[in-house]
């Protein structure tokens, strides 16, 4: 059986504020959403992703996240 290589980003999120919790449970629906926590800083929420392939990676951030309703800015940090 060969082993499915796993592509992991950490996505920084902003959000509108006191939308923090709502978004929280929405980007936890997400598959691919490995964790998600809400933070402080500068950041509202931080994720670990995880895919089979970048073109996965990039879908799951571009069209099931950054579109979520409330979410202002993203940052993605790809691991390598």
């Amino acid at each position: 059986m060969e082993d499915v290589k796993i592509t992991t980003a950490f996505v920084l999120l902003n959000t509108d504020a006191g939308t923090e919790a709502e978004v929280l449970r929405e980007i936890k629906k997400i598959p691919s959403v490995a964790e998600a926590f809400l933070v402080y800083g500068v950041y509202e929420i931080v994720l670990r992703v995880e895919s089979t392939s970048l073109t996965e990676l990039k879908h799951t951030i571009t069209w099931k996240i950054r579109k979520l309703d409330y979410i202002t800015a993203t940052q993605t940090i790809i691991t390598s």
